[in-house]
């Protein structure tokens, strides 16, 4: 009797907790016969879901330890137990399996290591542990380390395993071979196998390993397999969208025969293919599974409806897709504004002006925190940054560092300290081995003692090692007077370029930018971006000083504002709320009532590096990702022209912007527009809605003045810097006071200049 009263207590208990759900939700939960795909909507709990289909399963009287939950971070693990332990009790969840894929797979390895030939000890490598093997492999074979840069090999390496490729499998594969010998990486087999000699030496496993060795494991040993798979009857996954094959081969095997899993995802927010996920996995998973049953949660709570339709209009244009269509009960909603701008500083001024404008309205925002700007590079923080600091708007960068903090911005601005300044020992230590040039940690500590005892500076010892008796071999003394005579022809130039020019002769004479262009890794190619990025905000500040009547402005001033801009970052830690700044990706899971998406260009979102069909699908999914973010307001912006490597280029809008069904978006109406081109962008086969482009750090709606001046619209006229153009208009700006000229120059495009410090010639 008594044993009676407690399950029907329980399942009691059980009724409570499902009366939370919605009705597509309860169905997901309650299900428990076989397969199951929960394709899970933006917004639309998720995570709700899997948790409570755990607690439904433990108050249906099943052990924890017979339930395996799958995540991909140890932070969404945590809150998914907390949750469960909330809805059911800490006891009935202790015995859970819950972790990530990694973490998992290590705790069996730790048990059956001796059935693979390891030992129960063997260690895990991390990233720079791997990196070490690696580089130690290439010097040994006096292997090119710019080309065989660690983070390509080790990330070629990661690919390989993640498809469950040995070295010997990696050899013989003609797709790998051919990338191979694109990127002259002639010995990558080789190193790949020696890599895998190394780790099997040391008794370690790298991360990459922890899932191929549990699927060997599985594959290999039938007494093994067997074990997990009677131990693990129900199987959940999150986000699986985001697994690759060794994950979607690994829940395979521990599925069967009873085929008890429940995966959870959105094929719609499948955005990290660059790490090896393959959204395949998701598209596939009912012909995989025969009964699988299939559950949509289609319902959002985030965005409003407007927000909501518009994403599903953007995203029904993929083709590889599983149908869905979502929606929200919630209100209405504001279409999403569009505004183009004229140069990519227009936008992050607009950006920044519109932030200050809805936070002092304080209707719908309640502080910074509630508002996000999202874009699709981290070099495109740098202006946004810029503007956000001179309206002493907070920020934060999430999940990144500030522009001016990472380590290459950071790297290249030392080289332009201790050219300007060699006395600078700090400088001095963070670039003469960047890029490598075979000089230690051994020889630096060494020059530094002699320096202190010498009481000189450390340059001036390496200058001429002999002479202040420094204790190194003669091929090191040579290395040290290289650098420093290297040091000295930058300093002859400084006083000859302007900051822009000298700066590009640097990076490009150092060979960092080198460097960055070799390492073809994501990590790689943002810092070539940022890098490129430091040189676009050199060039930007040299042209705001030309107009404004400086003809030569030299690094060091440019130094001198950064020292500035560095030191508000530090002023800016007081502030508990700030805008976030981030990139789409590093987006993914959040949410912000207020969310700006910027730099909607070709060649920029979707991205330069994307031409293949699936590729543009991906991007376009990312575009979804950014706009599903936004709760109550969206904003999407582009600029006509950004400069790039050295000039101005002019920018297409987005081919996703035509995907938006028009009847979701809104732009204030063009006002002013540019002489002999229209203000609304035209897409082919397709014209639609009016764009207002904003050409200064207001949008062109804004409150502007006509003047008189001898500048007329239609006269040619001549600029020392910019060469020849045609005046459009001259205003005067009410908001700053400020008498400007709009000028399209026949070179360089439109440039707006500040009137008093033109300095024009009429041409006639």
């Amino acid at each position: 009797m008594q044993i009676f009263s407690y399950f029907c207590t329980r399942f009691c208990n059980t009724m409570d907790f499902l009366a939370d759900l919605n009705d597509s939700q309860r169905e997901a939960v309650v299900y428990s016969d076989g397969p199951l795909l929960v394709i899970a909507g933006a917004g639309s709990g998720k995570t709700r879901v899997l948790t409570y289909k755990i607690a439904y399963l433990l108050a249906s009287g099943v052990r924890a330890n017979n339930i395996l939950a799958l995540t991909f971070t140890n932070k969404a693990a945590r809150e998914m137990k907390d949750r469960i332990c909330a809805l059911v009790s800490a006891e009935d969840a202790r015995y859970l399996w819950m972790g990530t894929f990694h973490s998992i797979c290590a705790r069996i390895l730790r048990t059956e290591a001796e059935k693979l030939g390891f030992t129960r000890d063997f260690s895990i490598y991390d990233t720079a542990d791997s990196k070490s093997v690696i580089k130690a492999i290439c010097k040994e074979r006096s292997l090119d380390d710019k080309i065989y840069k660690a983070n390509v090999v080790m990330n070629r390496i990661s690919t390989a395993k993640n498809a469950l490729m040995t070295a010997d499998d990696y050899a013989h594969h003609s797709g790998f071979a051919k990338q191979d010998r694109e990127d002259r990486l002639y010995e990558m087999a080789t190193i790949y196998a020696l890599y895998e000699k190394q780790l099997r030496a040391a008794n370690a496993m790298d991360f990459d390993d922890l899932l191929m060795n549990m699927c060997r494991l599985l594959q290999n040993n039938t007494d093994a397999l067997h074990y997990y798979q009677s131990i693990f009857r129900y199987i959940l996954v999150d986000e699986y969208q985001d697994t690759n094959y060794a994950q979607y081969l690994l829940v395979k095997l521990l599925a069967e025969p009873e085929n008890n899993v429940c995966v959870v995802g959105d094929d719609a927010q499948s955005i990290y293919s660059f790490r090896g996920a393959d959204i395949r996995n998701i598209l596939t998973f009912q012909q995989g599974y025969s009964n699988a049953r299939l559950f949509k949660l289609e319902r959002n709570y985030r965005s409003t409806q407007t927000i909501v339709k518009a994403a599903n209009s953007l995203i029904h244009h993929n083709e590889n897709q599983i149908y869905k269509e979502v929606y929200s009960e919630k209100e209405t909603g504001e279409r999403i504004q569009l505004l183009a701008y004229m140069s990519d500083r227009d936008e992050a001024m607009g950006i920044a002006q519109e932030i200050k404008r809805v936070k002092s309205e304080g209707l719908t925002v309640k502080g910074y925190d509630d508002i996000a700007v999202l874009y699709r590079t981290n070099a495109q923080s740098r202006p946004i940054e810029n503007e956000l600091r001179k309206l002493n708007i907070p920020y934060r960068i999430y999940g990144g560092t500030s522009f001016y903090q990472r380590k290459e911005i950071k790297d290249a601005i030392c080289y332009f300290r201790l050219v300007a300044n060699k006395k600078d020992n700090e400088a001095l230590l963070r670039v003469i081995n960047f890029p490598a040039r075979g000089i230690g940690d051994t020889t630096l500590k060494k020059v530094s003692e002699v320096a202190i005892a010498a009481n000189i500076s450390m340059f001036e010892v390496v200058q001429d090692p002999a002479s202040a008796q420094l204790a190194v071999s003669a091929g090191i003394a040579s290395k040290l007077a290289l650098f420093a005579q290297k040091i000295n022809q930058y300093t002859d130039l400084m006083d000859t370029m302007d900051a822009y020019h000298f700066a590009e002769t640097i990076l490009r004479d150092s060979g960092i930018m080198t460097a960055a262009a070799a390492d073809t890794t994501p990590e790689g190619i943002d810092r070539l971006q940022n890098l490129q990025e430091l040189l676009n905000g050199i060039n930007e500040f040299v042209r705001q000083r030309e107009e404004e009547g400086i003809a030569f402005t030299p690094i060091q001033d440019f130094m001198a504002e950064v020292a500035l801009l560095t030191d508000q970052d530090e002023n800016l830690k007081d502030h508990a709320s700030r805008v976030t700044l981030m990139t789409v990706h590093a987006a993914k899971g959040l949410e912000f009532p207020y969310v700006y998406i910027v730099g909607m260009e070709e060649q920029l979102f979707p991205s330069q590096f994307c031409n293949a069909p699936s590729e543009i699908e991906e991007e376009r999914r990312l575009l979804y990702v950014a706009i599903t973010r936004a709760m109550v307001r969206c904003h999407l912006s582009y600029a006509r022209q950004r400069f790039k490597n050295g000039q101005v280029n002019f920018s297409s809008p987005s081919r996703f912007l035509k995907d938006i069904d028009r009847q979701y978006l809104e732009s204030p109406s063009p006002s002013l527009p540019v002489r002999g081109e229209s203000a609304v962008p035209r897409w082919q086969n397709n014209t639609w809605g009016s764009v207002a482009i904003s050409r200064s750090s207001t949008p062109i709606s804004s409150t502007i003045s006509a003047i008189s001046t001898p500048y007329s619209a239609g006269t040619r006229v001549s600029h020392r810097v910019f060469g020849q153009g045609t005046v459009i208009r001259s205003y005067r700006d009410d908001s700053t006071g400020n008498d400007k000229i709009e000028i399209r120059f026949d070179s360089q495009g439109v440039k707006t200049l500040l009137l008093a410090y033109a300095k024009l010639e009429v041409r006639g």
